[in-house]
């Protein structure tokens, strides 16, 4: 992946204006609406999240397809076009952007045969060119971030995007798939306020106008990493961390641009209100919407040199951004409404490890390698996506999509190995009814997840469960994890749970997953036969 810029925020003089701004702010009148050159998406706007690859021990891509999938994530951004994981993809309902490695760029960008080649190789067999194919590639992101990471390879960028877009322009796909390349911030100077923003002149004429042209005649969007926290942490103390972090502050105390007088509650919409201006300078005809390709907080840094890399700023930002985007759906002061809001790709799944650089590099994940998440993000109404949600209430139920078969031998494993109380769903009691494989598992699920503390993969279940926070509980049945459930009303409820284990223990599930402790994935295999053979002899479930 390409490095992240760290310049973002313009000159020094830039950073003195909040300072104006916070005062404007007691004498204002209504807002002056810019008009956007086309920051809207197609169709709904949506969270995903990057991958990168830098990983102890990476999960196998079948393993992250049905991480993906007990996590409801469905857009991705990786880093290269590997087919092994775009394969694992199909299965797990995701759509990916893919990558072009920035040093494929010479290659590509000096011979459209050899674009075409890689088109071919690359994307075709998963673009869904006919029905023996899976859509699985939502775009092509060319390098990444190359006027800062390789600015030696920025005369033959543009041509590898033109050479790609030929490519598939002559397969002639039902979908197109837009081609594009993720800029860094850095590329827009004095961005604060975002009225008086411009691209780098050195940059402007030369690259960036015709990007914008190619961009907007192939309905491609315009490609942005964007971090407010490096704008928080250049801004010496200027940006208040509320503001950096979607909280609210008081008016008195919003940033005013005071060109436009239009409020600012958040600095994220300050940067894509910046980047608007910028385009908008150049002149360019047509519309070119912003896609977020990179956006993120670090959860730890170096003490002193990064304080802010903490959790719990972290799970602030990315909770408030999948909020904002996903239920908000403001736009910007310049391009208000759900139409104008700009899609956002996570920095990003997994903490990186292996990466190079200072402490926080290894900190911008979600989940740790081995699929314990680092923080718990608060997403409540966010349509399951990060099903780690831990808002006060959670529950695990069976997947919508989940083979039944998988779901009845995991509610056996539940109910017999892992010494969930299924009594609730016995003939007579109150759970019984309805009496079908999902509702029964659901409960089996629940009493499982919580009796684990709701664990982080407690309710993975080979990827059979789903976690919710819609209590499913129904007419006389109560499931475990409901707040109905006083503390002394039956066992088995969230105030009987266990210790959560370690993330260094995980869970049984999870280990099986990721091919640890085979020694005990063999006893336990052969627990779950004898119990499958037991529970099947009785009719225990019909």
């Amino acid at each position: 992946m390409g490095s992240r810029s760290r310049g973002g925020t313009g000159s020094g003089s830039g950073l003195l204006v909040p300072l104006l701004l916070l005062l404007l702010s007691l004498h204002h009148r209504s807002p002056v609406v810019v008009s956007a050159a086309g920051g809207g998406n197609n169709g709904e706007p949506y969270v995903g999240v990057t991958i990168g690859t830098a990983v102890t021990n990476l999960l196998s891509p079948s393993d992250l397809a049905a991480f993906l999938r007990a996590q409801r994530i469905t857009r991705v951004r990786l880093y290269d076009a590997d087919p092994r994981i775009l394969s694992a993809l199909a299965s797990s309902g995701a759509r990916a952007i893919v990558g072009v490695p920035n040093d494929e760029l010479l290659a590509l960008g000096s011979s459209p045969s050899t674009a075409a080649a890689w088109v071919a190789r690359r994307v075709l067999p998963f673009a869904g060119v006919n029905s023996t194919t899976p859509d699985v590639i939502s775009a092509i992101a060319v390098g990444d971030e190359v006027p800062t990471a390789l600015p030696s390879a920025l005369p033959v960028l543009l041509p590898a995007i033109r050479s790609l877009a030929a490519a598939l322009a002559a397969a002639n796909l039902s979908s197109p798939i837009p081609v594009s390349t993720p800029l860094p911030f850095s590329v827009v100077l004095d961005p604060f306020p975002p009225s008086q923003a411009f691209f780098n002149q050195s940059l402007a004429k030369s690259f960036v106008a015709p990007l914008l042209a190619h961009l907007a005649n192939a309905s491609a969007p315009l490609m942005l990493n964007l971090y407010p926290y490096y704008s928080l942490m250049q801004s010496n103390g200027v940006i208040p961390l509320d503001n950096a972090l979607f909280r609210p502050l008081p008016p008195s105390l919003e940033m005013v641009d005071p060109n436009t007088l239009l409020h600012y509650t958040n600095v994220f919409d300050a940067m894509l209100d910046a980047v608007r201006v910028a385009v908008r300078n150049l002149n360019v005809t047509g519309g070119v919407p912003i896609l977020v390709t990179e956006t993120g907080w670090p959860s730890y840094g170096d003490k002193r040199s990064e304080p802010y890399a903490t959790k719990d700023n972290a799970d602030a930002y990315n909770s408030n951004l999948i909020k904002h985007v996903l239920e908000d759906k403001p736009g910007t002061p310049m391009a208000p409404g759900a139409a104008a809001q700009s899609s956002a790709y996570i920095y990003e799944l997994f903490n990186e490890d292996l990466r190079p650089g200072p402490v926080s590099e290894a900190n911008w994940g979600l989940f740790y390698g081995n699929g314990t998440p680092v923080y718990l993000l608060h997403v409540s109404g966010a349509g399951g996506f990060l099903g780690n949600d831990t808002t006060d209430r959670s529950f695990c139920v069976a997947a919508d999509d989940a083979d039944e078969k998988a779901v009845q031998a995991a509610m056996d494993w539940a109910c017999g190995p892992g010494r969930a109380d299924c009594t609730a769903i016995q003939p007579g009691q109150g759970c019984y009814m309805p009496n079908d494989v999902r509702s029964h598992a659901s409960y089996a699920f629940d009493a499982y997840y919580q009796s684990q503390g709701r664990a982080a993969g407690s309710c993975y279940f080979q990827g059979a469960g789903m976690v919710t926070t819609t209590d499913p509980s129904h007419d006389n049945c109560l499931f475990p994890g409901s707040k109905l459930l006083g503390n002394d009303t039956k066992s088995g409820s969230a105030s009987n749970a266990t210790t959560p284990t370690s993330d260094a223990e995980g869970s049984a599930i999870w280990r099986l997953r990721t091919g640890r402790e085979k020694g005990f994935l063999l006893f336990l295999q052969l627990l779950l036969s004898i119990t499958v053979v037991i529970v099947m002899d009785s009719n225990f479930w019909t």
